[in-house]
């Protein structure tokens, strides 16, 4: 059974940084897609990144990119959200996801993103933003 438990989440100042992990066991981590998605309260479920099995491809919802970073460690069976000059919008529950599948993308392409495409899911790390 895929596990996925994120970790890093917490309140920062508008214009800081976090770091958020995701921990995936119950599978072979290099035959899977992974990603992020967050939800606001009220909202609904938004596509944050993705990422392909080997780390060469990755894709981010527009309005994101330039401030998030997705990377992976294969040998620590680890996703990581490297988010920067982080806004009070940005505040959501940060969620990890996990497709199996082991393929690439072209640069400028993009995997999947939508939410239907994610088999797995973590429980959620709370990120708060203030202003």
């Amino acid at each position: 059974q895929v596990q996925l438990i994120e970790s890093g989440g917490g309140l920062v100042q508008a214009g800081g940084s976090l770091r958020l992990s995701c921990a995936a066991s119950g599978l072979i981590f290099s035959m899977y897609t992974m990603g992020w998605f967050r939800q606001a309260p009220g909202e609904e479920r938004e596509f944050v990144s993705g990422i392909n099995w080997s780390g060469g491809s990755t894709w981010y919802a527009d309005s994101l990119k330039g401030r998030f970073t997705i990377s992976r460690d294969n040998a620590k069976n680890t996703v990581y959200l490297q988010m920067i000059s982080l806004k009070p919008e940005d505040t959501a529950v940060y969620y990890c996801v996990a497709k199996r599948e082991r393929r690439s993308y072209n640069s400028g392409s993009y995997g999947p993103t939508g939410f239907v495409e994610f088999a797995s899911w973590g429980q959620g790390t709370q990120v708060t933003v203030s202003s």
